[in-house]
């Protein structure tokens, strides 16, 4: 692959991947175990899920360590594992990408609210993910992507945290819900004005509820920042409950659909997020491979 930001500066998409928790789970993940665990106790579940993403197209796939911080590692009783897990998750991605994939080290959010909504403190939070991007680094990672945020002020956190320990590639998406807000009230264009300055290569939206949010969120930050890569990574549409399981309402057809309409409203890095599979990312790139052509 060449350098990212060579491919992101020549205006080419990039394919990233979807669901991993859901994934995982379907294979056999219990509830509450924290799939990072898989990293070392069934590597080659995690493998086979990286396989199944690269050979349904995706050209950048993320680290099974989205809850590997050092917040949540410690409220699951494994933060002295913290280094183990992340560097174990960054291996067997790297190994399945072989260099025809980008690989991005996955850091999601504490669980926890900072101060003044909660009791965790900004400079804990930057040690949590300080952390962990030391050991994704070292696990051979080609970039980080700090992901489903809500908190501005906690995505600074986890920036400054990355900075402090790599000069890599980054990326930072954070979830809207339906009024194009954050949980914590923020619009699209304060986050992108907030956060792009502290050296970010892409940002965008991923998770969230539905593929509708996806539309005003990059229109505000292509607005509010011309000149920005954009992320959209958004759920397989919105969840229903069916017979006990949670199940999303877009299959693959349905959401490859719309793929065209997120590259037309800025977006240049597409996957997808909650309720997807490999078969979604294969369909997107399907899709988009026919738009282009």
């Amino acid at each position: 692959m060449e350098d990212l930001q060579s491919w992101l500066q020549s205006e080419k998409l990039l394919i990233a991947d979807g669901a991993a928790g859901t994934m995982l789970q379907s294979m056999g993940l219990k509830p509450g175990q924290p799939p990072e665990l898989w990293n070392v106790e069934n590597p080659t579940a995690v493998r086979s899920l990286h396989r199944a993403y690269l050979s349904a197209g995706s050209q950048v796939i993320l680290t099974n360590t989205f809850g590997g911080n050092g917040a949540r590692l410690r409220m699951a009783g494994l933060l002295d594992r913290l280094a183990e897990l992340n560097r174990a998750g960054a291996a067997l991605a790297r190994e399945e990408a072989a260099g025809r994939a980008y690989v991005a080290g996955d850091i999601g959010p504490t669980g926890e609210l900072l101060k003044p909504y909660g009791k965790l403190e900004y400079a804990d939070a930057v040690e949590a993910f300080r952390a962990q991007a030391a050991a994704l680094v070292e696990g051979g990672v080609d970039l980080l992507w700090i992901e489903t945020m809500s908190d501005v002020k906690e995505a600074q956190a986890a920036i400054e945290a990355v900075h402090a320990v790599t000069d890599r590639p980054l990326f930072c998406s954070l979830s809207f819900g339906k009024r194009a807000r954050t949980i914590m009230g923020t619009a699209p264009r304060e986050a992108a004005e907030a956060l792009w300055p502290l050296g970010l290569l892409a940002i965008g939206a991923n998770c969230g509820e539905g593929l509708e949010v996806v539309f005003p969120v990059l229109n505000e930050m292509r607005a509010a920042l011309p000149q920005a890569v954009l992320i959209a990574k958004p759920n397989a549409g919105l969840p229903r409950l069916e017979q006990g399981q949670t199940v999303y309402d877009l299959g693959p057809k349905e959401f490859a659909a719309r793929a065209p309409e997120f590259v037309a409203a800025g977006a240049q890095v597409i996957g997808a997020c909650c309720g997807s599979s490999p078969a979604h990312i294969a369909a997107v790139a399907t899709r988009l491979r026919e738009a282009i052509e």
